[in-house]
Formats: C-alpha cells, structure tokens, sequence
C-alpha cells in the first residue's frame, strides 16, 4: 500500500509539475518540522527584499503552530493545497534530503542548502550504515540519485565542498558562500540589540552567563527500528545545585529525539529544542557544550569559548559513523570525557572563561570560516535567481 501511495504521488508531481508559477518559492527546514535554519535565512532575505514573490513553507503535521503564529505562510505536507504548491514551485529551498518518490520537475530548480559543516561522515561515506531500513548498497544508491536531483549545493568552506563531491557523488554546481544562518553571527554593530532583544523573547537572564548545551543524535539508539532515542549523561543536578547564581543553562536537543524529553521541572534550565532557531541560540551563549554537532563551527564565528563533553566517545568512534578529522589536534576546545571533568570546566569558565579557547582556536575559525561574509542570503539568493530567472 505504501509503495502504491509513493507512485501515486510521484505521477501527481509530474502531471501538477507541467503548471510552473515562475515566482512561487518552496521552503523546508529538517523535513517540515521547523522554521529554521539555512531556509530560514533565505526566506527572511526575500521576503523583505523579494515582495513580488510567493514564498510558502511545506509543514509537518503536528508542527503548525510556530507558523501560525509568526504568520508565515505554510501548507501542511501531504495536504491537498500542498500537492498545488510544492510541485508548481519554481524553486525549492531545503535543508535534507527528500524521498526520490517526491519527482522534481523538469521546470524546478533544487537549492539544497544541507544543514551543516561534517565532522562526522556522511552520505556514502558512512562506512556502516545503521539507519532503520537500509542497507549500505541501498543507502548510497539513494544519496547519489537524490543529490543528481540538486541545481545548487551550498559549501560554506573548501573543506565541505570536498566531502560534499565526494560523500554525495554530487555534480552539480556548488555555491561558494558561507551558510545564510550564520549571517546573523557574523560581527555587527547591531549585534549586541539583537541578544538583547532574543534573551527578552525567550526568558532568560540578563545576570547570569547563558551555556548552550546541544549534542547531536545517535543512529545505534533506535526505538523499534523506526525512531531514534538518546540516553542522557548529562550532570543537570549537579549543574544546577552548584552554578544556580552564576549559569543559566539552554538545552537543545536534536530534533530526531527532542520530543523525548522534559525539562519542565528543573531549575535555571530551558528547553530550546523546538520554536527557537539555532543560530538565535547561538548568539546569546557565552559558552557552548557539544560533542560532535556541527554547531561548533558556526558557533567559532562567535569567539567564544566551547566544551566537548564526550562521555561516549570511544563507542562513537568505535561503532558509529567516524570522523572526518583527528579530534584532538583540530578542535578549539577542551574535551571532558567523565561529568567531574565538565564540572570543573564550568569552573574554570566562570573564573577564566578564555583559557577555555586552545591554541588551535584561530585556526579552526579560519579553517572553517573562510567563506563567512555576513551576507551570505544575499548573495546566494542573487546567485541563484539571476541563474534561473534572468534577473
């Protein structure tokens, strides 16, 4: 039955496709489940820049309300008006892959902006593919087939632009920009209102130092074979019985796992897993603590201080995907491998919050950063609809 569905939907787009609307513009952020992101970034640039352009968001069921209400104009997937809006667009803008059953038509243009810079392999170069339903021969196959379907691929540094060929099979054009989500932490004079006026959204503290803690998910924690979980080794008590006056702790979980879990009842702690776009997050930290999320390299635009808590590491290198590079010779930060090394971190940011930064800090920003412009919508979006518009 679900096979038959998929074809059904795939001749939909093919018939509804051959009806363009040369000015309409698709966005999607992490499968339809969040306003965010590099999309989100591209939608805000056009949407004070191209007004005569209809930008529409594909929504996930469940997840309407944060577009309701910022009144961004949404179709819930696999609704009838979405099977008039998604296949009819002139672009799409998104940030995942999406199933090959959803055929792209031959008048649409495909700006897939990915979601990050890899530390961790990905696409075909996952040696031991673990998600649910898939083999390795049947996953690559379907990386390579998705990504012929892309017209642009960002690559916000040389480093990604490599693995992105070479992980995707990709052969396509790539986009030589900086990420759009980071234009907002690129130094500017207005940056220091922009905090201010987040931290006033969201509740937090204007006297205590903001830590950012946002691991990234495991593939090996599975629920079922269909969805993910994640186990939690996180100090939460400790933290907050020793730093009460001094840190005001945001918890951003991933979104394959962050419905899972309830921070409701704790003290100085904020769950920011969902509403709330990364890069807003990222701002108003002083400190991040990540494992192996790609946030750390949008969050050393910020020059500010970040802790790898690995507990799990070993395991990880052992039987997950592998990394890209060598931790320990490239990362900006100390890594705690056990909660009393995090403590004591946390101590040590207090009191000397720069000796946090290692020597390989300037480096990693170079490194990484070398295409971050703060005006990276801009340009991407010029790029693209002089391209394929003739504008």
């Amino acid at each position: 039955m679900k096979k038959f569905i998929e074809k059904v939907i795939s001749q939909l787009f093919t018939v509804i496709g051959r009806f363009p609307k040369a000015k309409l513009v698709y966005f999607e952020s992490f499968h339809g489940k969040q306003y965010s992101d590099n999309p989100r970034a591209i939608y805000q640039f056009m949407e004070k820049n191209y007004p005569d352009y209809q930008l529409v968001w594909g929504v996930t069921k469940g997840y309407e309300e944060l577009f309701e209400s910022l009144h961004i104009p949404y179709v819930t997937r696999f609704s009838i008006k979405w099977f008039f809006i998604m296949p009819r667009a002139k672009t799409w803008v998104i940030n995942t892959r999406t199933p090959l059953w959803l055929t792209k038509p031959k008048t649409t243009t495909y700006l897939q902006t990915w979601h990050g810079t890899p530390l961790k392999k990905i696409g075909c170069d996952i040696k031991d593919v673990k998600i649910p339903g898939y083999t390795k021969e049947s996953y690559n196959q379907e990386v390579a087939q998705e990504a012929a379907r892309w017209d642009y691929l960002i690559a916000p540094n040389q480093y990604s632009e490599d693995i992105f060929r070479q992980a995707f099979h990709y052969q396509g054009a790539m986009l030589e920009y900086g990420y759009p989500r980071n234009d907002e932490l690129y130094p500017s004079d207005d940056q220091g209102q922009q905090i201010m006026a987040i931290k006033r959204r969201l509740g937090i503290p204007f006297n205590q130092r903001v830590v950012l803690y946002a691991p990234t998910w495991r593939e090996t924690e599975t629920h079922n074979g269909r969805s993910y979980d994640f186990t939690l080794n996180f100090p939460f008590d400790e933290i907050t019985d020793n730093f009460t006056d001094d840190l005001f702790l945001l918890v951003r979980m991933h979104y394959l796992v962050a419905k899972d879990f309830d921070f409701s009842d704790q003290v100085n702690i904020l769950d920011v897993s969902t509403g709330v776009d990364m890069s807003d997050l990222l701002l108003v930290s002083d400190l991040l603590i990540t494992d192996y999320s790609s946030c750390m390299f949008d969050y050393s635009l910020t020059n500010r201080p970040i802790i790898y808590y690995l507990p799990d590491r070993a395991e990880y290198e052992r039987e997950l995907r592998g990394f890209y590079f060598d931790l320990d010779h490239l990362i900006p930060g100390p890594i705690a491998n056990h909660r009393a090394d995090l403590l004591r971190l946390l101590v040590k940011f207090i009191h000397y919050p720069e000796k946090l930064k290692t020597d390989t800090y300037t480096q990693f920003r170079q490194l990484f950063s070398e295409r971050e412009t703060g005006h990276n919508a801009e340009l991407i979006v010029r790029q693209v609809f002089k391209d394929e518009r003739g504008i």
